[in-house]
């Protein structure tokens, strides 16, 4: 069973259905007995960085998934939820991350179109098991105004839009898609699936 936590915030349905569609057994649940019964976490969202943290500290679901993180789970964070791992936001302040990834997300410079909003080509950095079924140069879709500006080492996979843009990060068991793998159409789907058949 994949979970995916329920915080209050979008894109809930669509990862949902994705998921099913590859054959996954999956819940959308804010229930920490549940989320500790998985096999593997995701944290959706779209939105505001801080109200997301304030909807998880108020769900209590922030020492849940450290504590599934730490006995080795499979996490992936997608959209606003990549974004979460990191240790800092600077989105309409200064705002504590989850931490899990070195790092903070800042605003995209006034000289590209803000947001970040269409298909764009994931660049591969380093391999891993979640490229397995796509390519270099295929596309994604991102919607985002803030960006990750991360430790390369953790960067799987980048785009550009102005600057390099970490669109897969990873550390252990700790995985972040800053675009939006459920809108990414095969590609998307196939990221999915390899994410999933990380679960032991």
């Amino acid at each position: 069973m994949i979970s995916i936590i329920d915080y209050g915030v979008g894109n809930l349905n669509s990862v949902h259905k994705a998921l099913e569609k590859l054959g996954f057994q999956v819940n959308v649940t804010n229930n920490i007995q549940e989320i500790n019964n998985s096999k593997a976490i995701i944290l959706p969202g779209v939105g505001a960085f801080n109200d997301a943290m304030e909807n998880l500290k108020k769900s209590n679901l922030i020492q849940c998934i450290r504590e599934n993180v730490d006995k080795g789970k499979p996490l992936l964070g997608i959209c606003l939820g990549m974004q979460l791992l990191y240790e800092k936001s600077f989105e309409d302040g200064e705002w504590e991350g989850l931490g899990f990834l070195k790092g903070e997300v800042v605003k995209f410079n006034e000289d590209v179109k803000i947001p970040h909003m269409g298909w764009n080509r994931l660049k591969i950095n380093k391999n891993n098991d979640v490229l397995k079924y796509i390519k270099e140069e295929d596309y994604v879709y991102f919607v985002h105004s803030y960006y990750a500006k991360s430790n390369f080492d953790e960067v799987i996979a980048y785009s550009d839009y102005g600057v390099k843009v970490p669109g897969i990060v990873s550390r252990g068991n700790i995985y972040g898609m800053q675009f939006h793998p459920e809108k990414s159409g095969d590609v998307g789907l196939n990221l999915l699936k390899a994410f999933g058949g990380m679960i032991k």
